[in-house]
């Protein structure tokens, strides 16, 4: 028999054709399976945020047009000094401010730091080396977290607590032991007690004095304590002193660098927020240790290029010449401290005028606090009475059955915001909580 492939030149080919499909060809494309988003467990370890709801409720009153009164969020609502918001203008028309800074902070701002530190607390401070400028107090303070923490690392932390002291460590992979912040002394012996019984050591002690949320204060020799357990156990230490310039009643808030020997074991964090009226503009510093600020000057590199050069000059001129109306601040806060503190006073709150700082912290009184948790009766005053505040439990179960209110609207609106709450809870509650 002839073989018919004796003229085929693939005849002795093995070599598979490469245009023929090796399968058929399905008709339909098959169902895709969802697609995942896999978090770090850095982040899957921060909870839900627990003033979600509240801001929530608060954009879709807004937006139908209710007029709520504010006190959730220590928000200035006074603008700067006009003379900063000039120097501000005019730097902003320099070609030369406009390209990347120094992620440290250019050094007359830095200097001009240490001038005020001197100034106000008799601290002598190196620009070069014990300065670092930071995109507001809040950024600096994680990124320092991040520089001297990870896995099996241990912070204290005050309770209550502000989100960033105990979720910047989290998100550094460290581990929190809160500490009840209320009574000064025994806060401290919770600190020896701590080191004396946990092993390894806790790493760091973050302080906040002024405190937010509670307006706890301390006086100099709480800090003298601090330094001398620093330097028995080994733990570094990090004092947020973001209400160092909103005081009442004479009361003047202590700087940590102050105290002897504060600068061999931590650093102190400002802000230009609160007392300046310049939360937007994103200016803080970090003072104290040199080679805590050469760690957070190292992670800083690797984020960021410096704040926007025409703020810095601008906040030069704040520092050297807005003291003044810094002062005049604190007396417009007191004035609507009063106001607040009186109205619900006359409601029967149980509420301590605070010395410092933004916010007062008042006790839910009864039969209101056993009658529901306190993100609850929180939502009450805003679903009902169009009055915003921040639950104690937004700030850890150590502040649980109070409310934080903040002195950002005027002393009108406050007493409105009091006359709007006592209508709400005119009416006592009908249901009691587990």
């Amino acid at each position: 028999m002839t073989d018919t492939r004796e003229n085929d030149p693939n005849k002795f080919n093995d070599t598979p054709n490469i245009d023929a499909p090796a399968i058929d060809m399905p008709i339909t494309d098959p169902v895709p399976e969802p697609f995942a988003v896999k978090f770090a467990s850095r982040v899957e370890r921060l909870p839900p945020y627990m003033f979600g709801r509240i801001n929530n409720l608060l954009y879709q009153k807004r937006r139908a047009g209710d007029d709520v009164i504010d006190m959730g969020m220590g928000n200035p609502s006074d603008p700067p000094e006009q003379v900063v918001i000039d120097k501000l203008m005019t730097a902003a028309t320099d070609p030369t401010n406009h390209g990347y800074s120094k992620s440290n902070g250019i050094a007359n701002l830095r200097r001009e730091v240490t001038k005020k530190y001197e100034r106000k607390y008799g601290v002598t401070l190196d620009p070069e080396h014990e300065v670092i400028s930071c995109l507001g107090s809040k950024e600096g303070f994680s990124h320092m977290c991040l520089a001297l923490m990870g896995p099996g690392d241990t912070a204290m932390i005050p309770s209550p607590y502000f989100p960033v002291h105990m979720y910047g460590v989290i998100l550094a992979s460290g581990n929190v032991v809160s500490l009840d912040v209320a009574d000064p002394d025994l806060f401290l012996r919770n600190v020896a007690y701590t080191c004396e019984h946990m092993a390894p050591r806790p790493k760091i002690l973050i302080v906040n004095y002024p405190h937010n949320p509670s307006s706890a204060v301390i006086e100099p020799d709480f800090f003298v304590e601090v330094v001398r357990l620093a330097k028995r156990y080994g733990f570094l230490v990090i004092h947020d002193f973001a209400y160092a310039d909103v005081a009442f009643d004479g009361y003047k808030p202590p700087s940590f660098l102050s105290a002897k020997g504060a600068k061999d074991v931590g650093v102190e964090f400002t802000t230009m927020s609160k007392g300046y009226n310049m939360a937007g503009w994103r200016v803080g510093f970090c003072a104290g240790n040199a080679d805590m600020i050469r760690g957070l000057g190292t992670i800083k590199g690797y984020y960021d290029y410096g704040m926007f050069q025409a703020i810095q000059i601008a906040a030069i001129v704040a520092l050297r010449d807005t003291e003044e109306a810094v002062e005049k601040q604190s007396l417009i806060y007191q004035g609507r401290r009063d106001a607040l503190v009186s109205g619900l006073r006359r409601l029967g709150w149980t509420v301590n005028p605070p010395k410092a700082g933004m916010f007062v912290w008042a006790e839910i009184p009864e039969p209101w606090k056993s009658a529901m948790s306190t993100m609850d009766f929180a939502m009450k005053l805003l679903e009902e009475g169009n009055v915003a505040v921040s639950p104690g439990s937004g700030f850890g179960q150590g502040g649980e059955g109070f409310l934080r209110m903040s002195l950002v609207e005027n002393e009108q609106r406050l007493r409105q915001a009091v006359r709007q709450i006592s209508k709400c809870l005119s009416s006592p509650p009908a249901i009691v909580k587990a």
